[in-house]
Parts: structure tokens; sequence; C-alpha cells
């Protein structure tokens, strides 16, 4: 016997030796029966003492064939349906019914439930033998009332083996056509080592996928032994276990459109889910805390993409819907759960994922009419209610009858469905506590005082009828102040994190900044005449940016770049299969690129079309066409972007802003940016990128805009936990209140006027304008320095007031009316003065030279760090400061010396030797005189540029390589061309 042998059966004594302390039993292999893959005693004894009624009836009819009929029917079903359906329902035969386990009861109130929960049989099974075929056998498998219910091979990395062996061994030498190992016959199989455990519900062979059920990459170091500890000391304990059947396992059936023999077929496939340690754990440790809170808290989530959160959503939904804060409570905690999502197309995948673990019919009621339904369904205290936050504003004054409710309320990105007034219905629609519907009844006797504390305890973080749960990978400082919760330090910091290093590295998602390669564009203009005013600097240099971008040689030598790359490193990718994106910074720019590629994938005779996505009509100002995503696309009705995507006809999608979250298409594979990102919209829209399939090991992006720092620091943000500084002093509102009333626009006396009639009188507020208007009128006759002055004071008030609303209770009546006079005020003022844009300079100014450079390539490296976000500001960034001014000359002269290519004067005079020569060259000359095609003589001048080019690569080698650069050759001969043509014409 090798040395190695006893140290690894040191490790399976040591998980059998816990297991036995926390009610296991041992069982020998022998008791195993391999045809019917069962422990036939254990099913029998734990039917008698459990069912000793249905057992007695069955044995009446069937003697002593009883216990075989049993085991029999047993295997059939489980064959037939599942352990997991068999274990939940049990099974009939003979007019008898048989439960196979009982699951703990939600609340305490029934003993004898409690009784028969007690008496399931847990027993613990090495070296099971398990084959009809041979004597193979496994290290570990546990068994529940005489079923398997999960399988373990384990490796102790003292003898040198690891848990990457145990994988091999699962994929190699477990067949997956043995009984055990049928999928849906045992609930999960772990390959367990002692540093880190990877699951699976169903083995194929090679294809077997195997997830990780780890704490982090790494497991943490245990100082009390190993470090995967927490699997047979928590996970396989047996109230777990039991937890994991009852709520968590579920069979998933998905849908998704293929492309197969010619067109798009629907395919089914279904799964077992066992969550992955990070949503088991996040579950979890939000139900330990509501048990200890109760009601009326918030909870912020941050799990990155890659982590399962719809799933993570339905499996907290459903067991919220059944949680009782005490053992001997007699109601649930929540009346009613309410899923809220921010986009139509996730409202579909949680409608679909969150009924899927519905396990008694008409619990789920996903909301997809009209608001009328919504509030429906709360007034009848549906269990689970999926919507969008956009059908709550036209409830918000319809729920008064909630009296006494409690409600838990999901978010799905909370980033954006937290902000904005539509959140303020949200809250407003189950805010009608006892005490609002009274205020309401009330109405016309209770003070102004009364009715506006009413008011902030409908917007104040303390509603205790209320808790929140919010799921963002990408949380924004609103949504840490709103959700998250203070550390010891201070800092907001959100409940539970899955982080997108730990998604990256257990390889969920890809890292898109793995290859990212950068451009920048050069250019040079040039005034034609002189224009006698000035200009604003800052308006006058973004239309001439905009000028450069959206000229027609501009986007081809772009879109070039990119059909160039996609061609060479994207199309043969994922079998043929892989697409790309191209985001532009406008519908405008959408539609230009999209006619670009078109035409130059036309030309180069390529067997597949782009594809363009933007919302509503484009108008093109040069000649006045009118576009939209169906004229450009022309697909066929019922067929959609997405689908149209997955088809061959289709390779590359041309985007502005659609798609650009929420839009998951493994296929993805390279994406083209030519628009700013910034902060979170950088890493919402390159993880567009990042999800994965069979043979998708990377992903490709060429940015030509953005800085390799600006997408490092965004990215950093949320790499690792996210926390956010600590709350701004509450204090600086009155600061910020005395100076506003500095300005004498308006005095306190208006706002307590205002106040009675805004709050006393809400049928009747056209009484309010009169107020509003004589403080506007006051501010007309201000300097516009002071009136811009006093504007930023009142934004900064309403910003920071409205901020801290969410997270403080203030229980001052005097701010609450001040805030709601001054947010009208503010409304009420004049616009800032924009100045047109000077368009007219577009006359005076021609654009003499561009190109495209590649400036980095590469890895953007990240490092393992929690980012800290900011703290709110005053609020509105300052005041805004007297537009800078400057001549033409002077914008023009600044934009060449930040964007100028790098050609000297030499170089310059050089290639207008070049020019005239290939322009006076005979040949050129006779071809472009005779009458021959476009194409013929475009063709013939790129060859005489070819030949007069040659003579300087001994003799001017520098500038020989600059004008080879593909960007710059093809643009010099297209306008050199175009040039001479028109000369010709002429």
């Amino acid at each position: 016997m090798s040395p190695a042998h006893p140290t690894e059966k040191k490790f399976e004594d040591h998980i059998e030796q816990h297991l036995l302390k926390t009610g296991y039993k041992k069982a020998k292999p022998e008791d195993y029966d391999r045809d019917l893959c069962l422990i036939p005693a254990e099913v029998i004894a734990f039917v008698q003492d459990t069912q000793p009624e249905q057992w007695r009836k069955l044995e009446q009819q069937l003697k002593a064939d009883t216990s075989r009929h049993l085991c029999d029917r047993l295997k059939k079903e489980i064959d037939s349906k599942g352990a997991i359906e068999v274990l939940r329902k049990g099974i009939q035969t003979r007019g008898c019914k048989f439960k196979l386990a009982y699951f703990k009861p939600s609340s305490g109130l029934n003993p004898d439930h409690l009784k028969l929960y007690q008496q399931n049989r847990f027993r613990v099974v090495r070296q099971l033998k398990y084959s009809t075929q041979n004597n193979n056998s496994l290290d570990l498998a546990l068994f529940l009332n005489g079923i398997p219910i999960l399988t373990a091979e384990l490796k102790n990395s003292l003898t040198g083996q690891f848990v990457d062996q145990a994988i091999q061994q699962y994929k190699h030498d477990r067949d997956p056509r043995e009984p055990l190992f049928r999928f849906k016959r045992c609930l999960v199989h772990f390959a367990v080592g002692n540093e880190k455990v990877y699951m699976t519900t169903q083995l194929a062979g090679e294809d077997t996928f195997f997830l990780p059920f780890n704490k982090d990459t790494e497991n943490p170091i245990n100082p009390n032994g190993f470090r995967t500890h927490y699997l047979w000391e928590d996970i396989w304990h047996p109230d777990t276990l039991l937890d994991l059947m009852q709520n968590y396992l579920c069979l998933e059936k998905k849908s998704e459109k293929v492309y197969e023999n010619g067109r798009l077929v629907e395919k089914d496939k279904e799964q077992l889910l066992f969550p992955r340690f990070h949503q088991l754990d996040a579950v979890r440790k939000l139900l330990s805390t509501l048990k200890q809170e109760g009601t009326g808290h918030r909870y912020l989530i941050q799990h990155s993409a890659g982590s399962g959160k719809s799933n993570s959503i339905a499996w907290l939904a459903h067991q919220l819907a059944n949680l009782y804060r005490k053992e001997t409570d007699a109601d649930r905690l929540f009346d009613s759960i309410i899923v809220v999502t921010d986009r139509q197309v996730l409202d579909r995948q949680l409608q679909n994922t969150i009924k899927q673990f519905e396990q008694t019919k008409g619990v789920v009621v996903p909301i997809e009419t009209n608001s009328a339904a919504l509030r429906e369904a709360i007034e009848k205290g549906k269990s689970i209610i999926i919507t969008t936050l956009q059908k709550f504003p036209v409830i918000s004054n319809s729920t008064a009858n909630q009296k006494g409710k409690r409600f838990a309320v999901i978010i799905d990105e909370a980033h954006s469905s937290q902000s904005g007034e539509s959140a303020k219905h949200l809250t407003q629609t189950l805010s009608a506590n006892l005490e609002d519907a009274e205020a309401l009844d009330r109405s016309e006797e209770e003070s102004l005082e009364d009715k506006i504390a009413a008011d902030i305890q409908a917007r104040s973080r303390n509603q205790s009828h209320i808790s929140y749960f919010a799921f963002t990978a990408t949380p924004k400082e609103k949504t840490l102040q709103t959700f998250g919760r203070p550390n010891t330090e201070g800092r907001y910091e959100a409940f539970h994190c899955y982080l997108m290093r730990q998604a990256i590295e257990e390889k969920f998602i890809l890292d898109v900044l793995e290859n990212y390669t950068t451009y920048k564009r050069y250019f040079k203009l040039h005034q034609k005449y002189e224009l006698p005013t000035e200009f604003e600097k800052r308006k006058a240099t973004r239309v001439l940016i905009d000028y450069v971008d959206l000229q027609p040689n501009k986007i081809d030598l772009k879109i070039r770049i990119m059909l160039s790359h996609f061609l060479e490193h994207v199309a043969d990718k994922l079998n043929g299969r892989a697409r790309a994106m191209i985001c532009t910074r406008s519908r405008l720019h959408a539609v230009r690129y999209f006619q670009s590629l078109s035409r130059l994938m036309q030309e180069a005779n390529l067997p597949y079309k782009p594809l363009v996505a933007f919302s509503g009509k484009v108008v093109d100002p040069d000649t006045e066409a009118e576009y939209t995503e169906n004229s450009l696309n022309q697909l066929e009705a019922k067929v959609d972007i997405p689908d149209a995507l997955k088809t061959p006809d289709y390779r590359i999608l041309v985007v502005a802003d659609k798609y650009q979250t929420g839009f998951d298409e493994p296929l993805l594979y390279a994406m083209y940016v030519d628009k700013k990102l910034r902060d979170v919209m950088a890493v919402q829209t390159l993880s567009r990128l990042n999800r994965t399939m069979k043979d998708k090991t990377e992903c490709l992006v060429l940015d030509f805009t953005n800085e390799v720092e600006d997408i490092q620091a965004a990215f950093q943000d949320y790499y690792q936990a996210t926390l956010l500084e600590e709350t701004p002093d509450p204090d600086r509102l009155y600061d910020q209140k005395d100076e506003i009333l500095r300005y004498e626009i308006f005095l306190e006396q208006d706002v307590d006027e205002f106040a009675a009639i805004f709050w006393n009188q809400p049928n009747h507020l056209e009484q309010i304008q009169p107020i509003l208007d004589r403080a506007r009128d006051q501010w007309r006759q201000r300097e516009q320095e002071e009136r811009e002055e006093f504007r930023s004071s009142l934004q900064k008030f309403v910003r920071l007031y409205g901020f801290l609303a969410q997270v403080i209770s203030f229980g001052d009546t005097d701010l609450e009316k001040f805030y709601a006079f001054v947010r009208l005020l503010n409304r009420k003022l004049d616009p800032r003065e924009s100045g047109k844009l000077p368009k007219e300079l577009l006359d005076a100014v021609k654009l003499d030279s561009l190109r495209v450079e590649r400036i980095s390539e590469g890895s953007i490296a990240l490092i393992r760090q929690n980012a800290t976000l900011e703290g709110i500001g005053d609020g509105s960034g300052g005041i805004p400061q007297t537009p800078e001014k400057d001549t033409l000359a002077n914008i023009v002269d600044h934009l060449n010396q930040t964007y100028g290519a790098n050609l000297t004067e030499d170089d310059k005079i050089d290639l207008e030797r070049i020019r005239h020569e290939v322009e006076q060259n005979p040949d050129l000359q006779a071809v472009m005189a005779a009458n021959n095609t476009e194409q013929t003589k475009r063709e013939k001048f790129s060859e005489i540029v070819d030949k007069i080019l040659l003579k300087f690569i001994h003799t001017k080698l520098d500038l020989y390589r600059k004008i080879k650069a593909p960007e710059v050759e093809e643009f010099i001969k297209r306008e050199w061309f175009e040039q001479f043509r028109d000369q010709d014409a002429g």
C-alpha cells in the first residue's frame, strides 16, 4: 500500500466523522442495490416510521411483495420524473400516497410536521460500488431516506492529487449511462479538494461542465483545517440539504433560437439548477438578516455580470414569499413580493426565470397589460408580482386601501431603477400604511404640518413596511447611498458582493480588456476665408470636430479599418459564426456608418450584410432623407434585430445607444467603439462582449475615441467591491437655504403662502402660479451673472435635499416646504441662453488631411483593490462661467495642434511634388481622357501613385512609411483622385 493512500483515507475519515456528528449515520456499500439505485432498507424504514397507515394499506394488498413493489415503483418514478420531483411530491401506487421526504415547515405552528421533518434519514456511504457492469467505486455518496442525493470524489493535495484530478475522474471514469449518474437521478456531483470545490448536476463525459463552488477564486485559509471545510460543515448539513431541495433546486427549461438547416429554430434545453456558492450565500444572509431586523430596511447586492442574477432574484423572491420572522408567527413577513425591472427585455427574462421556480400554480403574477392589473394584484395580495418601474406612477394615488400590508421590493439593475420621479411614485404606491390612509380621510381637519410630515415619511428611508433589495453589477454613487449600508469607517457598501474579478477568474465572463486596441485620429483644417465675429470656443470646437467625424472619407477610413480587422481576426472565429458590434456616438453617425459599411461590404462581395439599431427616425441634414431601423435593415416581418443577427446573412451590428445594455449575445466577439464612454457606461457597453460560449476564449476591442487610462479607471471602480464616502453633513441644507434667501428674490412668507395651497388645495394649484411668478420676475431684474448664481444655488439645494431625503428622516417641515417651493421655482426660471451652434463657420473651413493611427495594443491591467466613489457634491458643479470666445483662426489653429497629423513641412512639400508628378503622368492622362469607367480610372490612378512612391523608398524612407500606412495611403489616393477627376472634368 502506498504512503499516499492512508493520507487520502484520512481526508475521507475527517469528512465522515464530521457528518456523523450532524445527524448522519453510516451505511455499508453492500446495503446499496445497484439495479434500484436505492438503499431499500432505508426507504422502507422511513415509510414505515412516518406513514404507517399508508404502509399497512399497501401491505394488505401486496403482502410479502410490499417492499419490493414500493422500491420498484420508486425507481420507475425517479427514472421518469427525476429525484427532485419525487422528493418534493412523493409517489402513488395502488391507491396509496407516499412522501419520500419531509421539509422544514415555514412556521413552527404545526408540531406534528416538525416531528416528521426530524425523522428524515441521512446516510453516508464511502467507496460506493455503483455499477452493475464492474466493481468501480466512488469516494463518497450521501442518501436521504434511501435515495442517493449527491456523490463526491475527494482528493488530498498532500498526495499530489488536486480537485482537477477529481473533475477528470468524473469526466473519464464515471460513465453517464450508469443508472446512478443519469441526469436527474442524483441531484449533484462534487469534485472536492483540500483547497477548492467544483460541482455539476449533469455528467456528460468530456463535455461535463463543472461550476466552481468556492467562496472566492481562492478559498480563505481555515485556521482550523481544510479550506473547503464549509462544504461538509454547512452545505452537506441535513438542514441545509433539505432547504436546498425544497427551495433552490429546480429543473430549468430554456428555449433559445439557433440557426440550423437554413432557418432559425427554437431549441429546448433542460438543466437541473443547483445554486452557486455566492447565490446561496447571498439569499441565506438576506433571509437571516431579515429575521433579525424585520421589514423597513434596504439591501444592495453587487453581483457582477456572469453571476446568474436572474436566478438569484428568483430564489430570493420565492423565499421571501414564504418567510416568517419567528417560527411562532402566524403571518408571513411580507404580503407581496414585487420584482421591478427597468427594461422590457429583462422583464421577460425575469418572468420566465421566476415562473420556473413556481411550485404552486398562480403564485407568480407577471403584469403584462396595464397598471390597473398591477393595482389589482397588489390589492389582492398576490405573492409574487413582476412588473416594470414605468407602471408605478400611474397608480401612485390609487393604493390608499393597502392598510397594514408589508412589501418586499426587488429591483433589478438598481442604478437606473431607483432614480428619478418614477422611483418616488414607486415609494408612494406602497406607502399607504394605516396612518397614511387615515391621514387622507382626515384631510379637511388635519394641520398643514401633519400633511407635510406624511409626505416626508413617504419619501424617507425609514419606511417600516417596505424592504428593498437592489441588484446591480455597477452601483453608482446614488445607488450606494440609497441602498448601501455604512461600514465601521462610515463608508457605504453593498450588503453582498460577487466581484467582476472573481467572475473573470472563474471564467463565467471574459475579460474584455485583455485584447484592447486604441486608435487616434489626426486631422488638419484649412480656413478658406476670415470671419469677422468671435465664437464660443467650446461650441465651435464641437461643431468642427463633428464636421470632421461626419465626413464621408473619415467614416470610410474608420469603416475600412474595422472591416479589415473583422475579416482578418473575427470572421472565422467560433466556426465562422462570430459577430461584431460598432458603437457610434449618435443616431446620425449610426446611419452613415451603416451606409458606408453596406457599400464597402457589397464592393467586397461578402456573403453577409450589416444591421443597424437606433430608436425613432433620423433625418440626414445634408440630404433631408429620413431613415428608420426598418427602412435600412429591410427585415422580414416578425424578425427582430437580435434574431436576424443569429443568421448567416448578418454579421455586424451598428448601434447608437440601443443594445449597448441588456443585450446578451454570446456570438459577439469584437466591438468597434467610436463614441466617448465614461464610468458605468463604459463597463456596461463593453460588457456586451463578455458572454461566454463553447470555443469562445477571448474577445477583441478596437477603440477609436477613448484613452486607455479612462477605460481602466471605469473598470477599476467595479473590479472589486465598490464603496462610497460617508454621507454629507445634513446641516449643509440650512446653510444652502440661508444662501438662497440672501438674494432676497423671495421671502419665507412666500414659501408659507405657497405651502398652504400646495398641500391644502391640491385641486387648485393654479393659485401657486402668482407666487412663483413674483419670484421669477424679481429674478429677471437681476444681472445675468447674479441670475445664474441664484439658479445654481437653487439647484444645489434641490439636488442635495433629494439625495439626503433618501437616507435621513429630517422631520423638519420647514425644509420640506422650502424644498417644494424652490424645486418648482427652478423649473419656472427661464432656460439658460444656450446660443446657436455656430454652423456658419463650416462654410469657412475645409478638411486638409486626415488619418487614423493605432496608438496602443494589448491588455489593460486592473488591480485587486476596492474602489471608493466620492460622495455627493454641492449639486450643480459650480456657477457657470462666461463662455470663452475666440476667432475662427485661433480655434482652427488649436484643433490642428491637438489633432494634427505628424507631417513635417518638408513632408508636405514632398507630397505636393509627388502629387504634381502623378497628375502629369501621360499614361494616367490618357486613361482619364478616354471614355473609361470611374473604377478603371481609379485603379490606374492608384497604380501610378504606387510607382512614383517607390522612388522615395531609398531617399525618403520615413516619409514613405508615413504614406504607406494603410489609412493614410487610402485617404491620399482617394482625395487626390477626386480632385484630379474634378479638375479634368472642369
